[in-house]
Order: C-alpha cells, then sequence, then structure tokens
C-alpha cells in the first residue's frame, strides 16, 4: 500500500475534521437546521475551502452518515469475535451501542423524509454498501435469535432491524435526560428494557 503525499495527508486531515464537526452539528442541531457556514467555521476554513472537499450540504451529510456506518460494522466486527456470545446479547449491544452514542451527542441527526438528502444517500455506493453490509449482518444475527427462542419468531424480521435501528433517533432518551432525572446510563437501562421487554411487568414465578 503507498503511502500518502504530505498534500493527501493535510487533505485527509482536513476532511476528518469537516466530518467530525458535522457530526457535532448534526447531533446538536440536526440536518435542516445546520449550515455549511457553520462548519467552515468550526473548523476554521472559509466556506469556499469547504466545498472544494464536499459539494453541499447534503454531500457533508452523507460524508458523516459513512463515517458512522464505518464506526457500527467495527462495533459489529467486535462483536462479532467473542465467542459463545448468543445472537440476541450481540443485538441488544448494538441498540445500546447507539444510545449511548445518542447520549454523548456522536449520533448524526438526518430527517428520513428529506428529499434532496434522501437522493444523495441513495446516489452514495460507499454509503449503500456499508448499509447493506451492516443489515446483512445484523440480519443473520436476527434470525438466528429467533431460531434460539429468543426474539417472537412471527415478527419479520426487518421489523425487528428497523426497530435496532430507530434506536439511533429514538427522541426518548432525549426527553428524559432533559428532565434530569436520571443518569445517562439509567435511560439506556430504561430504553433498552422498554426496547427488548416492552412495556409489560416481568412474569412473575
Amino acid at each position: 500500500m503507498s503511502r500518502l503525499s504530505f498534500k493527501e495527508q493535510v487533505l485527509r486531515v482536513r476532511e476528518d475534521a469537516i466530518i467530525a464537526a458535522v457530526n457535532r452539528l448534526l447531533a446538536d442541531k440536526g440536518f435542516d437546521l445546520m449550515t455549511v457556514d457553520e462548519v467552515a467555521a468550526d473548523v476554521g476554513i472559509a466556506k469556499a475551502s469547504l466545498y472544494k472537499h464536499f459539494p453541499s450540504k447534503e454531500a457533508l451529510a452523507a460524508a458523516a452518515m459513512v463515517r458512522l456506518l464505518e464506526r457500527a460494522l467495527a462495533m459489529i466486527d467486535q462483536l462479532s469475535a467473542r465467542e459463545g456470545q448468543r445472537a440476541v446479547d450481540r443485538l441488544m449491544a448494538v441498540s445500546r451501542w447507539a444510545l449511548e452514542m445518542q447520549l454523548g451527542g456522536e449520533m448524526p441527526t438526518v430527517p428520513s423524509q428529506n428529499s434532496s438528502l434522501r437522493a444523495e444517500l441513495l446516489a452514495h455506493k460507499t454509503y449503500l454498501d456499508l448499509l447493506m453490509q451492516a443489515s446483512d449482518r445484523l440480519g443473520a444475527w436476527i434470525v438466528q435469535a429467533q431460531a434460539d427462542g429468543d426474539i417472537d419468531p412471527a415478527l419479520p424480521p426487518e421489523l425487528v432491524l428497523y426497530t435496532i435501528y430507530a434506536r439511533a433517533c429514538d427522541p426518548v432518551p432525549a426527553f428524559l435526560k432533559a428532565g434530569g432525572a436520571f443518569t445517562d446510563a439509567q435511560i439506556v437501562e430504561l430504553v433498552q428494557r422498554t426496547c427488548w421487554n416492552g412495556l409489560r411487568p416481568p412474569t412473575r414465578a
């Protein structure tokens, strides 16, 4: 593998800084309220320089989503390396990770119905490839967990998958955090409990 030139290294560092700024702003304000001017100011570069790396606000958000999926797949790799762990425990670890990322201000928030952003993501090959990889691997765990009797086999696997993905944009953690009555760790446990066990009380022996 050839080494990057000094110029390429500088560009890579700048792009990393831009994506990190976008991630913070998306987590804090969401896509609709984030502006390209804010991203440029956060990084400390002119907007014209930013556009040399990313041609639009949608491209910035797509880059942040690619980075998120890369982190998610790295976490899935770590879970896969744990021998003897049940599939449902791996799935619960994924939803826990998503909640912790959200509460830590590291989960970018993008609207599902924004047509311009949706078009950007659907045309982004790297994003689609990473999303498919994550979905396939989680899907295999879901099918296994259903076979193990840990998840209702009558539920469509895609419903379970989307339920796990929804933890990344679940509004409940933010509401609970704003109330100030619970720590982040307590919020994660409460949301995990309702996600995986529902609202019914524990079955009495």
